[in-house]
């Protein structure tokens, strides 16, 4: 299985995770785990995604997620989930 880590930013505004999960269901990316929350009317996401049977390889759905976040208004970092255990661990 090839996973990916979706994480989003930004103010809070209807059609964030519609838009984001638009693109995913789009090119067969499977969200498996998902956590999100609004503080202070900061929205942010984190998404465990299989990309195994995706239409489109890594690269292209990184930017196609990356250009739906601009037009949302918030930032998206799209890692593989390797490199993101560990740039992340203790």
């Amino acid at each position: 299985m090839e996973k990916i880590i979706v994480s989003v930013m930004g103010m809070d505004k209807t059609g964030i995770v519609a838009g984001i999960s638009k693109v995913l269901a789009e090119n067969n990316a499977n969200i498996l785990d998902i956590s999100q929350t609004i503080m202070d009317n900061v929205f942010a996401m984190i998404m465990l995604v299989d990309i195994s049977n995706a239409n489109v390889d890594f690269a292209t759905l990184k930017k196609e997620l990356e250009h739906v976040g601009e037009n949302l208004g918030v930032q998206v970092i799209v890692q593989h989930e390797d490199i993101f255990k560990y740039m992340h661990r203790i």
